[in-house]
């Protein structure tokens, strides 16, 4: 199975947003964060990401006769390559896109059913703006991002930390 196709389907797109951000979780640490998830389906594409190489067993421990793994993402290898993209037919990256702007939006669904939202306090936002760039600068924004986000996406959990998830759709009109 290609990059790509373990991506861009559905449920294993979740459980790699769920390992964002160094996180290391078990099985029942997913299923509670997908709690709509039937744990097969779970299990079973956890699995798929397994031996896809996207994710790897950080560690293992016996519980109850049994051994129970946890799980962190290969995020160097976490992602479709230029080559790869390349070779999608345009159905292939609708069919991508529509599965990314789902699980936003399925992200944001599970935002607003918090008991305690606040959309200020909480930084939750979005917004487009344009930006009349050449090719030249484009590529200089993308490496000022780079600079900026790099230092800030190093960090590590800690009291008072709150993970934030930071999705970017850049096409030209």
């Amino acid at each position: 199975m290609t990059t790509a196709e373990l991506l861009l389907h559905p449920i294993r797109l979740r459980i790699v947003q769920a390992l964002l951000g160094e996180r290391m979780l078990t099985t029942a640490d997913l299923r509670a964060e997908l709690p709509d998830v039937p744990a097969a389906t779970l299990y079973r594409q956890v699995a798929a990401l397994v031996e896809g190489e996207l994710l790897e067993v950080a560690a293992e421990r016996k519980v109850r006769g049994t051994f129970e793994r946890t799980y962190r993402l290969r995020t160097a290898d976490a992602h479709v390559s230029a080559e790869e993209a390349a070779g999608l037919s345009a159905e292939e990256h609708r069919q991508a896109f529509m599965t990314f702007i789902a699980s936003l939006l399925a992200d944001f669904d599970r935002y607003l059913t918090r008991d305690d939202i606040d959309l200020g306090r909480d930084g939750v936002g979005f917004r487009q703006a344009a930006m009349y760039l050449s090719d030249e600068e484009f590529r200089d924004f993308l490496q000022d991002l780079r600079e900026i986000l790099g230092p800030r996406l190093a960090n590590q959990p800690a009291p008072g930390r709150t993970r934030r998830i930071l999705s970017t759709i850049v096409m030209p009109s």
